[in-house]
Order: C-alpha cells, then structure tokens, then sequence
C-alpha cells in the first residue's frame, strides 16, 4: 500500500455513476492533491440507482433526489468531470486512457467504475419500441410517461428491478403482469419463503405473477397491439413491456487491456486489479468477500458505496479494510425489505414475528451464529442483525423467536 505523495500524480475514475462518484469525492475527504478526471457517458451528474425503479419512475421525486453530487461539487472539489464521454481503449504500457474521438487522457492510477448493462431478450420482435428496460435515468423518465391508470403493463422478469417496476406501476393504476421464467420469484437471490411471500404481497396488491412462464416471442394482436407469448401457448397483451432479466458487467475495457477476469474483473477487496495501477470497484469486481470467505461478484448500493470508499483509501495510503456483510433492501409497496448474508446454501430460518403478516425478520444460523437475515418493515432486527454477525455472537433460536426479549439484550452475552 503505496501513498501517491506527488502532487502532480493523477487519478482517473472511468464510470461517474454511484462507485465512481464517490470515489472521486472521497479521495479528496481522504486528501488526495493530484488532478482527479472523472469521465462519465451520461449527461447527468453521478447518480444513484435506487429510486429509479421507485419514486423517479413514479414521478414523486425529481432527479435532484438521485444526484450523489450538486452542480457545484466538481468545481468545489476541484474535479475535472467530464460528461457525455465514452472510453475507447487503456493504454497500460503508457498508462493512457483513449477516448472516442482520438483524445487520450494520462493516468498514474486509474479507477473502472463502469457497471453493467442491461441483459436483452434474445427474441425476434424485442426491438420492439414498447418494450423497455431500466438502468438509466433516461430509461425512467421514458417509463414515467407510459404510466397512465388502465394501461396494460407486462414484465418479462420477477426479480428485483421487474418486482419493483411492478410496484410502482401498480401503485400509480395500472394492470400488471409479471411472467418469470423459473418456478418462483427471485430464485437466484432468496430462499423459498421468501419468493412465497413476494409472490403473495404481488398478488394481494392485484398483481397477475404467473410462474414457469417462459417468453417465446412478441407476435401481434389481431389489432395490430403489442402482446407476449409464452412457450406454453399462452399470451398477455400490453401496451408496453418493462424486462428485467439481469445485469451484464462492462469489462470489455478490462479484457482489451489484458486485466484478469472471471465474471467481472479479478480484484481484491479494494478494487485492485492484476495491474498494480487500475482498480475496479462495484458491480464489475469479483473479489474474495472476508467476511464470507469466497469470491463473488456483489451488484448493490451496499458494494457501491464500501467499495469506493475502500479504494479511495487504498490510492491515499491508508487502512481500506473492506469486510463488510453483503447487504441489501427494496422497498415494494409499503414494505421495506432488507437482506443480509450471501450463505452458500439457505438452512431452516428462525421465524420473528408472523409470518403471514408484512412485518417480520427470518434468521439463518450456522451452529449457534447468524450467517443471514431477512427482514421485512423490521429495520431494527435488521441493524442488530448486522451486529450479530459482525461480532460473530452466538444465539439461540428460543431467545430469537421470543419477541418479548430484546435482540439487543442477546450482544451483551458472551
């Protein structure tokens, strides 16, 4: 862990979404003197993701409450933001960084910060301009303007983003469909009861969710309308689509340049990469998570956030110790959900509360300690929870089950 001392040293952060804006803010907090380029593709200042999906796409909230940065902060920071530019080529033999158009940009450490991009549907007909997906905040200002009460909505995707856009739609009247592909809702991510009370809360709230539902193509009505056809015969029609069906890392920089890979880009728990001069750092870094003791690949605000301030402080020289618990929440209806551990494989939960209710926490314990939470309209189980893996505190399922006890009481026993 080298400091850069020299004043004229510069960084270049190559993503100006959420890891990479702050970032660049952070090495400043952190001191860092030298020239900081941030190049971003989009028009806008570094943003967040969440509310995307939530209060943008609804049109409660205005693009200021997405925004990690004002419009003074690159100046105040002294912060060379360069928008609306897109990264060609890295030059690591002569640590450049080229840009479209010819222009090249020196760097001494450089920062990739790129995301990822939608997952497409590999279906004749899904070019359609109906069919939307979400990632941008251009792609939900185009969704706010399709919801209309009456309108017919179809997702193609029940996980997070499709269970969220489903949500939100519902919410501002529309009819709403959601076909996921495998027997229930967010497999890859939860465990059963989890996807039962998703499905649940979907359907309470007036949601069609049909499972098993595997999408063949998008042939026309009669009428010349927009429908979905499924490979079981079956089909849905829309007046538009929303499809959520996973992430792609952008690590096409990466792999030009000859940088380790491994679904996303190899680096340590700070975002260093086999070259001691580039980092990557949230959704494209796979990395050996301390905590939990393999690699994996997180796409989280959570990661986001840790993993910038961690690589800022690795840059500057100093203690970047990066092990935190993977954690994430969605908000869906008026249920916060909040998620905590990634366990290889998902034991009994520990239930608190009613299950058959909105509010409620499951605990999963390997001999005697949580290894992961889920909760739901329960933030503080949740925040204790976090303590009770972070400090490895042994529990049993009596004391957890019993609501009349204090789960803070259980961090006083050793």
């Amino acid at each position: 862990m080298e400091k850069m001392a020299n004043s004229k040293d510069s960084v270049v952060i190559i993503g100006a979404g959420q890891a990479g804006g702050e970032c660049a803010k952070n090495l400043r907090r952190d001191g860092f003197e030298g020239p900081i380029i941030l190049v971003g593709d989009e028009a806008h200042l570094p943003y967040e993701r969440p509310p995307l999906s939530k209060n943008i796409m609804s049109g409660a909230a205005d693009l200021s409450s997405c925004y990690l940065w004002t419009p003074s902060t690159a100046q105040e920071l002294d912060i060379d933001f360069r928008q609306e530019v897109t990264v060609t080529a890295i030059d690591r033999n002569r640590h450049l960084v080229q840009l479209a158009g010819g222009a090249e940009i020196p760097y001494h450490k450089l920062v990739l910060a790129t995301g990822g991009r939608v997952r497409k549907l590999p279906l004749e007909g899904a070019d359609h301009d109906k069919i939307y997906y979400l990632r941008s905040i251009a792609d939900s200002l185009a969704l706010q303007k399709e919801l209309a009460i009456g309108k017919k909505l179809v997702v193609i995707g029940g996980g997070w983003i499709g269970l969220e856009v489903a949500a939100t739609a519902r919410q501002k009247g529309l009819e709403v469909t959601v076909l996921e592909a495998e027997s229930r809702l967010c497999a890859r991510a939860v465990p059963p009861e989890v996807s039962e009370f998703l499905a649940r809360l979907h359907r309470e709230n007036g949601v069609d969710v049909e499972l098993d539902a595997a999408v063949e193509g998008f042939p026309q009505t009669p009428g010349g309308g927009l429908q979905v056809s499924l490979q079981d015969g079956r089909t849905f029609e829309a007046d538009f689509i929303v499809v959520g069906i996973g992430l792609v890392p952008n690590i096409d920089l990466a792999v030009q340049a000859g940088l380790e890979t491994n679904n996303g880009i190899v680096t340590t728990a700070e975002g260093r990469t086999s070259d001691p001069d580039i980092y990557a750092i949230g959704d494209i870094a796979h990395y050996k998570n301390r905590h939990l003791g393999r690699d994996l690949r997180l796409e989280s605000w959570a990661n986001a956030q840790a993993m910038a301030v961690a690589c800022s402080k690795d840059i500057t020289g100093q203690q970047a110790l990066q092990d935190e618990c993977p954690w994430f929440w969605s908000d869906q209806y008026d249920v916060n959900i909040q998620l905590l551990g990634v366990p290889e494989h998902w034991s009994a939960p520990v239930v608190r509360g009613n299950d058959q209710t909105n509010s409620y926490s499951l605990f999963y314990l390997k001999d005697d300690q949580v290894e992961a939470a889920i909760t739901f309209n329960a933030a503080r189980d949740m925040a204790v929870a976090k303590r009770f893996i972070q400090r490895r505190t042994s529990v049993s399922r009596t004391d957890l089950v019993d609501e009349g006890l204090r789960l803070q009481s259980l961090l006083k026993k050793k």
